[in-house]
């Protein structure tokens, strides 16, 4: 293919998915696009100077209009109007399975945040994605083995490619790497558009990451170029849009309009808000200073004010409000934490439910029964809950931004959680592995991020530790790390290579001076 390097190294059947044809696809999508990505997360650099030199985050007075005049989005697609549980997970070949089988109505086939994406995760999940709609995806391990039940029964495919801020360096054109957004999108699109079509569903996406309405423009005109070079009749594209930046939470009206043909809704996506809650304000002081990450629940008020905000706008604009994660994994050894994990994701699912949001999201097939279940409760026999349109709600700027009402305290033990989660999470992420079970949670790339960048924020703002009366200073969290790195080498199956990348990693993106963006940027380039 003319002006494209392939950098990876080869592996069986490949070539199944890099063809010429795919490709070009590709390609032409990087030559028209990939000037105005760069353009955008300039846009993103510039909005982070005003935001840290005093400006503030408030509704777009030069949207007013979109946000006051009557439109709606497109009707749901098939295989997107019941979506009352969603389960999430990375690409591999179990999960493929596990997933489509778990009785969800929406598998989100995870190519961002629960995917670590190392050449061979990238590709192996766009061939796994394809054997799935073909059928002749199997998988066998410890004698036990895993196929597909049959069509009526799997879930609906919703992929998540990566977001706008990631390349793809085993992908080069004209010398320079490709978006991950698009190699992950194209790729899925130009292999599987028609597939899915033929199966009587469509080419369905989650938006990760986006922090405002022009980059899902963007997105908006990839899908109708995208479309047209492949002949697939425009509108079959549905995306539904991660509100999981701090930004994007005041422009989630003008979001869903910039996609309205295209549009199949909003998610919460809980975990990376918080990121970008300290990430946007981390050097304004203790007004954006956060408690612990384990003490910030949904009924803070800032989170309150985001949730709901967010299912009046959708139901007002005929969209889906998707929930956030229950990241609980049921133990299968202690009945005391299956107990607990189960009583905190009912009442999760049971406050999203009442809440009007028409699904939810699992991070487990064990949770499926119990999101399940709440959910049928308040929906019965109807598919969704688009009649709520919480005409009751109104929330204003500064409840968006009453960050400092969050009650809760900063200890020496959430400190230490932040520092060990970090440090596993990363060690399994340099390993290949995006989404990790950690102290009966599910951990992905967010949560590595909330706990990075509170300790940096921390660090910045002078914090005594209410339970030790301790400051926290880089002195202090480098003892911490030492000491939690002594108790994870006492573990089996301990791989000092990859903790002495993640060590460094995590100093570097939590202790350095300068704040990292996003921490698995600088882990990408340490990946080969």
């Amino acid at each position: 293919m003319d002006g494209v390097e392939i950098t990876g190294t080869s592996q069986d059947r490949f070539d199944e998915i890099l063809t010429p044809e795919a490709l070009a696809f590709v390609a032409a999508l990087q030559r028209e696009f990939g000037a105005r990505r760069l353009e955008l997360l300039q846009a993103r650099q510039a909005r982070q100077a005003e935001l840290s030199a005093g400006g503030t985050l408030d509704f777009l007075p030069e949207t007013k209009h979109v946000r006051e005049s009557e439109w709606k989005v497109a009707p749901p697609a098939p295989g997107l109007v019941d979506r009352r549980v969603e389960i999430t997970g990375p690409v591999d070949r179990k999960m493929t399975i596990n997933a489509l089988n778990s009785g969800a109505k929406v598998w989100l086939a995870d190519f961002e945040d629960a995917n670590a994406p190392t050449w061979e995760n990238t590709i192996s999940g766009q061939l796994n994605l394809r054997d799935a709609l073909d059928r002749t995806i199997d998988f066998e391990t410890g004698g036990k083995s895993y196929t597909l039940k049959p069509d009526e029964e799997l879930a609906t495919v919703v992929v998540r490619p990566r977001g706008w801020h990631l390349e793809e360096k085993h992908l080069v054109l004209d010398g320079a790497p490709m978006s991950g957004s698009l190699v992950d999108f194209g790729l899925y699109f130009f292999h599987c558009a028609a597939r899915q079509l033929a199966k009587g569903k469509g080419p369905y996406f989650y938006l990760p990451k986006m922090e405002s309405h022009l980059e899902a423009r963007l997105w908006n005109d990839v899908f109708v170029r995208a479309q047209e070079l492949l002949g697939i009749p425009q509108g079959t594209i549905r995306a539904t849009v991660l509100i999981e930046t701090y930004p994007a939470a005041f422009e989630m009206e003008e979001i869903l309009y910039e996609l309205r043909d295209h549009s199949a809704g909003l998610n919460a996506g809980r975990w990376d808000y918080l990121f970008s809650v300290i990430k946007k304000f981390r050097t304004r002081g203790k007004e954006f200073l956060l408690p612990e990450r384990n003490a910030v629940t949904m009924t803070a008020p800032f989170m309150r004010a985001y949730t709901e905000l967010l299912v009046r706008t959708c139901h007002k604009r005929g969209a889906h409000a998707i929930g956030g994660m229950a990241a609980f994994i049921p133990s299968r050894r202690d009945a005391e934490v299956n107990k607990v994990a189960l009583e905190k994701v009912r009442a999760d699912k049971t406050r999203e439910s009442g809440d009007g949001f028409d699904g939810s999201w699992v991070a487990h097939p064990d949770l499926v029964p119990i999101c399940r279940e709440v959910f049928d409760g308040v929906l019965g026999d109807k598919p969704n809950q688009l009649d709520r349109l919480r005409e009751d709600v109104s929330v204003s700027a500064a409840d968006l931004l009453a960050v400092s009402k969050t009650p809760g305290d900063i200890t020496e033990a959430g400190l230490r959680n932040n520092v060990d989660v970090a440090l596993r999470y990363l060690a399994a992420w340099m390993g290949g592995l995006g989404a990790v079970a950690i102290h009966n949670l599910m951990e992905d790339a967010a949560t590595a991020e909330i706990s990075r960048s509170q300790i940096w924020q921390w660090i910045h703002n002078d914090i005594r530790l209410a339970d030790t009366g301790e400051v926290v200073t880089r002195e202090l969290v480098e003892r911490i790390i030492d000491e939690e790195l002594a108790k994870i080498k006492a573990e089996p199956g301990y791989d000092e290579a990859l903790y002495t990348q993640a060590t460094a990693l995590f100093k570097e993106v939590a202790l350095d001076d300068d704040f990292a963006e996003f921490l698995t940027l600088p882990a990408y380039a340490r990946m080969p």
